[in-house]
């Protein structure tokens, strides 16, 4: 409106205009990467268009296992509540062919007791009867009211093959729910892993580290650690590979690849020219389209089942020039594992650049070591003059409060003309 009455020059808000649009870029946001393997350890991977859905029923207990809780529960209810009902209806059709329901509606009183020699069931006069009777059959009860007699050998078949049917259906769903709670991801809920990993200098090497533990007091026996680069790559026809998965070697002192997890363990990788972290620099890492998986496996000492703990590091979760703290104390001849620092990480002095560099020219990490050896004197001189300061600085008010609590000369006039002097 300023501008159309002439106040201000439209040129000049035009220009203004334009001035502040140059000052406030658009940033676009930029996507976040989608994990190969989550932090709690699931795979990020959704199987879609799948047409032989039959393959599935090929397998049906490792279907049952690996289905839900809550469908679980309906296929074992349902099981149950269907065999009873298809034995029911069984021996409804047993008793209806044989007139034994007919013969208890014309009957009644002390006429009935006579029946219990010519009927295939005794106390069998209705569906809600044979339903009854079919439950009892198959879960042993035997209530006494109902039972077999010798008249039909139809009777007797149908017995057997309800009992060989519901000994499967027992079998088979008791056997799913054992193994579903038994599962072997169950154990790994108590094999943690530091949130991040760190990269630093050890032994006069980059190593890229991250940590182990173990909460249970039972140990996972054989213990092994595996760890695999995940990363979009492209050959040299084109090809391009969205999931190129690429092994890397575990610096361990043992020969087994075996780790004796009774504490939490530093799982080091040294970066070498068979690492394909080899070629990265600190800058570089933060650009990388890169995923560290990390697969922990062993066999659990209580159950003797095999299980697998999982997670992997992004660009983003991986620290250049850190080094984790110590969390292992003794503590009257017993080693006690403070968890609460489980992922804390200290700032060490590494080189920024990659290991390549680093090899080809030692003299990078020789010239690091003397420039944090410099800072942390420095730091430690200027500590240093801070304690004198502060201790000067006390001394000086304490002897400033001793001079104002000093108690002046007072005289007394004697009723003799004497003058005494004495302090109060």
């Amino acid at each position: 409106m300023l501008a159309r009455k002439s106040i201000i020059p439209e040129e000049y808000v035009l220009a203004r205009i334009a001035a502040e649009n140059l000052r406030k870029p658009r940033i676009r946001d930029r996507l976040p990467k989608a994990r190969f393997i989550a932090k709690s350890g699931a795979c990020n991977l959704a199987h879609k268009n799948i047409r032989e859905q039959g393959r599935f029923l090929q397998d049906i207990f490792t279907t049952l296992v690996d289905l839900k809780w809550r469908h679980t529960l309906v296929i074992f209810t349902m099981s149950f509540l269907c065999s009873w009902l298809l034995f029911a209806i069984m021996w409804w059709l047993v008793a209806f062919a044989h007139g034994d329901i007919y013969a208890y509606m014309e009957k009644s009183g002390m006429e009935k007791s006579g029946l219990e020699s010519t009927v295939c069931v005794t106390n069998v006069r209705s569906f809600t009867s044979a339903f009854l009777f079919s439950i009892e059959v198959q879960v042993t009860i035997g209530f006494g009211g109902r039972m077999m007699t010798e008249e039909c050998p139809l009777a007797i078949t149908v017995l057997i093959l309800q009992n060989i049917v519901g000994l499967i259906i027992n079998a088979v769903m008791l056997g799913c729910i054992f193994m579903k709670t038994a599962q072997a991801h169950r154990r790994a809920e108590t094999l943690i892993f530091s949130r991040h990993a760190v990269i630093a200098v050890r032994n006069g090497k980059l190593c890229f580290m991250f940590r182990v533990g173990d909460l249970r007091k039972s140990m996972i026996i054989s213990a092994s650690v595996r760890i695999q680069v995940v990363k979009k790559t492209t050959t040299p026809e084109g090809e391009v590979v969205p999931i190129h998965q690429l092994d890397i070697p575990v610096d361990n002192p043992i020969e087994s690849n075996n780790i004796f997890l009774v504490a939490p363990l530093i799982i080091c990788h040294v970066i070498d020219k068979r690492s394909p972290l080899y070629d990265i620099s600190a800058t570089d890492l933060a650009n990388q389209d890169l995923e560290v998986i990390v697969i922990l496996e062993g066999v659990v000492e209580t159950t003797g089942i095999t299980t697998q703990a999982r997670t992997s590091y992004i660009a983003e979760e991986i620290q250049w020039g850190h080094r984790f703290v110590s969390i292992v104390t003794e503590e009257e001849g017993v080693y006690s594992v403070d968890y609460s620092k489980f992922g804390n990480t200290v700032k060490v002095a590494a080189p920024r650049c990659s290991a390549r560099e680093l090899d080809e020219k030692p003299s990078i990490l020789i010239q690091t070591l003397q420039k944090s050896e410099l800072s942390h004197q420095n730091s430690l001189r200027k500590r240093n003059s801070m304690r004198r300061n502060n201790s000067m600085r006390r001394s000086n008010s304490i002897r400033r409060n001793n001079s104002s609590l000093i108690v002046p000369k007072v005289q007394f006039m004697t009723p003799e003309g004497n003058q005494n002097t004495s302090e109060s």
